[in-house]
C-alpha cells in the first residue's frame, strides 16, 4: 500500500504506483513484520543445506557454468562477495536513479516475500538504503535479461557491501563505503546464498516498465488533447469522433481515445463557424486526424496489455535456486525475462506509431496547401520568418529514431556462459530503449501542442474550453504568436508542461476527468 511518505513491503506484490512513488517521488519503505518473520524462517533452511555434505546449487557450489564444484564452507563467505564483485561488471553511460531506485525496491520485494533464503539483515539493510537516499552507480551495459539482471543488480549488491561508487540523493559520486557512513548504515557481510539472491532477478527491466506505464498513461491524453488542438486548429470535423461510429469497431481503447478528444473540443466556436464549409468543400479529413483514435486506442489497449504483464511480475519471487515454500531448493528458469521483454518492445513499437501519427499532424499545419487558410509554417511574415518550419525538423528526427528503437530487442539472443546460458531475452535493452522512445513520443507531442496552439492564436474566433486550458497553460510560459524568436526554449517548456502532467491537469480543471 501507498501513502504520501511510505511503501509498505509484505509477502505480497507491490503496485504499479508503488513503484513509481519510491523510485520517481522518493517514498520511503517500510518492511512488514510478517515478511522478517518468513524470511527468518526460510533462512533456516538454507542454514541446514549449508550444513549438508551434499552439493546444493548457490548453497555449497559454484554458479553458471561454474555450478560442478563443491566449495568448502571455510571459502563461501568468499564465493558469495567474488560472485558480486566480478559481476560489477557493468559499462557505459550512467544509469539513471529513477530506473535504479525502482530494481532496488523491487529486489527488496522479492526478498520479502521469503523465498530466496537471505538473512533480515539483508533485507533490512536494501531498505536502509533506500530510504536513505544511496543510489548506486550503474552503467547501461551488463545485463542480457536472463539470469537477472546481473551486473545492474551486482553493482547494487556491491554498493551495500561497502564497495563500489553511488551517489545520495542525486548528489556527487562518492565511495559507498562513506555514504553508508555517513547514514549510520553497517555495510553487509554475505553469508551462503545471499549474493546470488541479490542479483538474480528482472527488476531492472520490470521496473522500467513500471514507470513507462505510468508516463503512458499520461501520454495517451497528452495525445488526444493536441489531436483536438489540431482538429480545431486545421477547421476538421469532430463528427468521425461520435461515439456510434467507435461502438462499430468496439475495441475500449478507440473508444476512450476518441471520448477524450470530442470531450476537449467540444462547443468550439471555431469549429461551429466552419461547419458548412467542411461539408461543402472537404467531406473528410486526412487520416492523420481522422483515424488518431484507431491509433491512440491501439497504444491504450497495449498499455492493458504489459499492465497485467507487469502486475504479474510483481507478484513473482524471482531467484534461482528459490527456496520453495515445502523447504526444497529448486533451480529453475523463473529469471528469464521474455514475459517482460515482449511487454517492453510492444510498447516501443506503439509508442512510435503515436510519435508518427502526432508528426504528421503537426506537418498539416506547416503547409499552406494543407493548413485551410494559415501562414505557411504559422510564420507571421513568410519568407522573412521561418515559425514553425525546423520545429518539424526535430519532431520528425525523434520519430525516425523511435521506428528504429522499434525493432525488438527479444528477438535477439547471444549465448553466454560457456553455452549453459544459451538463450536470453535482451529485456534490459529492450526497456533502455523503450525509455528513450518515451522521452520521444512526449517531445513530439510537446511540439504538436505548441505548434496547435500558434494555429489556433491565428486563427479568427475562440477555441473550446478544453483547447483554451491546454493555451492557457502554455501561455503561461511561452508568449502568443509574433515574429520569429528562439524556439527552442519554448519547445521545451511545453515538453515540461506533457512531462509534469500539468495540459492534462489544466483541461481536466475544465472539461472533467479524461479516460
Amino acid at each position: 500500500m501507498t501513502d504520501m511518505q511510505t511503501v509498505s513491503l509484505g509477502i505480497g506484490a507491490l503496485t504499479i504506483e508503488d513503484v513509481v512513488a519510491v523510485a520517481r517521488h522518493g517514498a520511503e519503505v517500510a518492511i512488514d513484520p510478517a515478511a522478517l518473520e518468513e524470511i527468518a524462517t526460510t533462512r533456516t533452511r538454507i542454514e541446514e543445506l549449508a550444513a549438508d555434505p551434499t552439493p546444493v546449487y548457490g548453497v555449497s557450489t559454484g554458479f553458471g557454468a561454474l555450478a560442478t564444484r563443491h566449495i568448502p564452507e571455510e571459502l563461501r563467505a568468499q564465493l558469495q562477495v567474488s560472485l558480486v564483485r566480478s559481476h560489477a561488471a557493468g559499462s557505459g553511460p550512467e544509469v539513471e536513479e529513477e530506473v535504479i531506485r525502482a530494481l532496488m525496491l523491487l529486489r527488496l520485494s522479492t526478498l520479502c516475500t521469503g523465498r530466496t533464503g537471505v538473512r533480515p539483515v539483508v533485507a533490512e539493510t536494501y531498505a536502509a538504503a533506500l530510504n536513505a537516499g544511496i543510489t548506486p552507480v550503474v552503467r547501461e551495459y551488463g545485463s542480457l535479461g536472463c539470469s537477472g539482471d546481473l551486473a545492474p543488480l551486482a553493482h547494487c549488491a556491491l554498493a551495500l557491501l561497502g564497495e563500489g561508487e553511488v551517489r545520495v540523493r542525486g548528489g556527487e559520486v562518492v565511495p559507498a563505503a562513506d555514504a553508508l557512513s555517513q547514514a549510520g548504515i553497517e555495510p553487509l557481510v554475505l553469508r551462503e546464498k545471499e549474493g546470488l539472491a541479490l542479483i538474480n532477478g528482472t527488476d531492472g527491466m520490470l521496473g522500467m516498465l513500471c514507470l513507462a506505464i505510468a508516463d503512458l498513461r499520461e501520454a495517451a491524453k497528452v495525445s488526444d488533447i493536441a489531436t483536438a488542438m489540431t482538429v480545431e486548429g486545421l477547421t476538421g470535423t469532430l463528427t468521425v469522433f461520435d461515439d456510434d461510429l467507435q461502438q462499430l469497431r468496439p475495441h475500449p481503447g478507440q473508444a476512450d481515445a476518441a471520448y477524450n478528444i470530442r470531450t476537449v473540443a467540444a462547443g468550439s466556436p471555431i469549429l461551429a463557424a466552419a461547419r458548412e464549409e467542411f461539408k461543402a468543400t472537404r467531406v473528410q479529413d486526412a487520416y492523420s486526424v481522422r483515424c488518431t483514435p484507431q491509433v491512440a486506442g491501439g497504444l491504450r489497449d497495449t498499455l492493458a496489455h504489459v499492465t497485467n504483464v507487469a502486475n504479474r511480475e510483481l507478484a513473482s519471487a524471482i531467484d534461482n535456486p528459490v527456496v520453495t515454500k515445502d523447504g526444497r531448493v529448486s533451480s529453475n528458469g523463473n529469471f528469464h525475462g521474455a514475459p517482460v521483454a515482449y511487454a517492453l518492445d510492444f510498447l516501443a513499437i506503439v509508442v512510435a506509431d503515436l510519435a508518427s501519427i502526432s508528426e504528421r499532424r503537426s506537418d498539416r499545419f506547416l503547409d499552406p496547401a494543407r493548413n485551410r487558410g494559415l501562414n505557411a509554417f504559422l510564420a507571421d511574415d513568410p519568407g522573412v520568418d521561418s515559425g514553425h518550419m525546423i520545429a518539424q525538423y526535430t519532431q520528425a528526427g525523434i520519430v525516425s529514431e523511435l521506428k528504429r528503437n522499434a525493432t525488438p530487442a527479444s528477438a535477439d539472443s547471444i549465448p553466454s556462459s560457456a553455452m549453459q546460458e544459451d538463450h536470453v531475452s535482451m529485456g534490459w535493452a529492450a526497456g533502455r530503449k523503450l525509455r528513450r522512445s518515451v522521452d520521444g513520443l512526449q517531445r513530439v507531442l510537446a511540439v504538436e501542442i505548441l505548434t496547435a496552439a500558434r494555429a489556433l492564436d491565428m486563427r479568427e474566433g475562440e477555441p473550446a474550453a478544453g483547447t483554451a486550458a491546454a493555451i492557457g497553460a502554455l501561455r503561461a510560459l511561452v508568449d502568443a504568436p509574433a515574429t520569429d524568436r528562439f524556439l527552442a526554449p519554448e519547445m521545451e517548456h511545453s515538453v515540461q508542461l506533457v512531462k509534469g502532467g500539468d495540459y492534462v491537469a489544466a483541461v481536466e480543471a475544465v472539461v472533467g476527468e479524461l479516460r
